[in-house]
């Protein structure tokens, strides 16, 4: 008898096949003389139902252990369904019951249950229809991006997670040491002696693999990055963690036009393929969760997206007829209700902001003519803001010298960024992406939380 899954029994099952399936209890319902239960396996929002004849051996027994979580294997017959919502159902000869699970103690049953209880089961919020939902979409973007990469070409690189680099400065590390806490080796000015620690010197865990993505891209042209990235920012909000994934592809012989069209077309890439290959799952959402879920969808696929500089958005922030908590200034770093303004209200599509001020930037931005901005730019889209960030990189040693020296860093611990420089320097860009936002931005899931399986926060590092 061969096994199949929901989904695929769902989508093509037909009458008189004889199949195996395996999965967990989502519901029971007992009649007299039979019994309809719900099978669900993962593979697919809907359930399948089960049809047990009270013929079945040791009925009355199996029929006890099978209540919601019960994990079974049943094997039977499709017939067509005589219900409604659902073209076939499964006629057991068989059912094995795996594992049971106590209905007084079970923790998911059949109600509602909030967000914030869900995340204290970790360990079994996965199995509600939001959240594989949730993870069947999440695996439908990874799968687009390594797709609309592989497809052109880019190589993935695997960049390190211990790190001795703070690549945006920002010095929100995670520290990382085999020193004992308890006796911790002092040098006579009694600051750490991270001579004696693991590696010799200061590391963290990685806030981004761009730096090293740059040192391939100067051997293979075309390359991205897609891993975990770490930020020992203590946020407790619903954007913020302090474990996420990071996409950030890095182009030699391209400037930041070419960074722009790249990033337009990987977004759109990105939303049509989960479009196609989730669309029980986005209708879901959009019916459930945010009923625009669709539309910004659409949105996103459809339209141009508006490009402007930085200046010239300040411009329209300072005439927009709306009082905005934050200040704005010429200067000044957008804040998220000024990105969602011009996204939302202004274009209400994406938009791409380029050339910021050089002073809110990090080091390695291109300095422009004017040595006033940077060749900077962000990708704002509606119910989120900023959704991606890029730059044309400095490629100029001596500019990027000095720009490392203005912001109160070492050249000689960046040596070997330089050496990029000083042998076979090209023009070159990138961006990066925050996988969770774009997992929460395509859900419209309210917490950042809610679309990784295993949350890190503040205070927080369960399961």
């Amino acid at each position: 008898m061969v096994k199949r899954r929901i989904a695929e029994i769902l989508r093509s099952g037909q009458p008189d096949e004889s199949l195996l399936i395996q999965g967990w209890v989502r519901t029971k319902r007992e009649l007299k003389g039979f019994a309809f239960i719900e099978v669900n396996d993962g593979s697919s929002l809907a359930s399948l139902q089960v049809v047990m004849n009270q013929d079945l051996p040791d009925y009355e027994a199996i029929i006890k252990k099978l209540n919601t979580g019960a994990s079974v294997e049943v094997a039977g017959v499709l017939v067509p369904s005589q219900g409604k919502g659902q073209r076939i159902e499964l006629k057991a000869e068989m059912v094995k019951v795996y594992g049971e699970a106590d209905p007084e103690t079970y923790p998911l049953q059949k109600k509602r249950h909030s967000y914030e209880f869900l995340r204290t089961i970790g360990h079994l919020r996965s199995r509600t229809n939001s959240f594989g939902a949730v993870f069947r979409v999440r695996n439908a973007c990874a799968t687009a991006i390594h797709q609309f990469f592989q497809e052109r070409g880019f190589l993935w690189v695997h960049t390190p997670i211990i790190t001795a680099n703070d690549c945006e400065g920002a010095g929100e590390l995670f520290n990382v040491t085999g020193l004992n806490l308890k006796d911790i080796p002092r040098a006579d000015n009694n600051a750490v002696d991270y001579a004696q620690d693991f590696f010799g010197k200061p590391t963290y865990l990685t806030v981004s693999g761009q730096l090293e993505a740059e040192v391939m891209a100067m051997a293979f042209s075309n390359v991205y990055t897609f891993g975990p990235t770490f930020r020992a920012e203590n946020s407790n909000t619903s954007r913020h963690l302090a474990e996420f994934w990071m996409v950030e592809p890095e182009m030699a012989f391209c400037d930041l036009d070419g960074d722009m069209d790249l990033a337009e077309a990987f977004l759109k890439h990105v939303f049509k393929y989960v479009l196609e290959t989730c669309p029980e799952d986005m209708e879901f959402f959009n019916q459930r969760i945010d009923d625009t879920v669709l539309s910004t969808a659409d949105n996103i696929i459809n339209n141009e997206f508006q490009r402007l500089t930085y200046t010239e958005a300040i411009s329209l922030l300072e005439k927009a007829d709306v009082k905005f908590e934050y200040p704005v200034s010429w200067g000044l770093d957008l804040q998220s209700e000024h990105e969602r303004y011009l996204a939302e209200q202004l274009f209400k599509k994406p938009v791409i902001v380029s050339d910021y001020p050089a002073k809110i930037k990090a080091f390695y931005m291109r300095l422009s003519d004017d040595e006033k901005t940077v060749r900077a730019m962000d990708i704002l889209a509606p119910k989120i803001g900023e959704i991606i960030g890029g730059s044309q990189r400095e490629e100029r040693l001596d500019v990027l010298e000095k720009r490392i020296l203005a912001q109160g860093m070492k050249p000689e611990d960046l040596w070997w960024y330089l050496d990029l420089r000083r042998y076979g320097t090209v023009p070159h860009a990138g961006f990066g992406l925050g996988f969770e936002r774009l997992v929460q931005f395509m859900t419209g899931m309210g917490n950042i939380r809610d679309v990784i399986p295993f949350p890190r926060t503040p205070q927080s590092a369960d399961f």
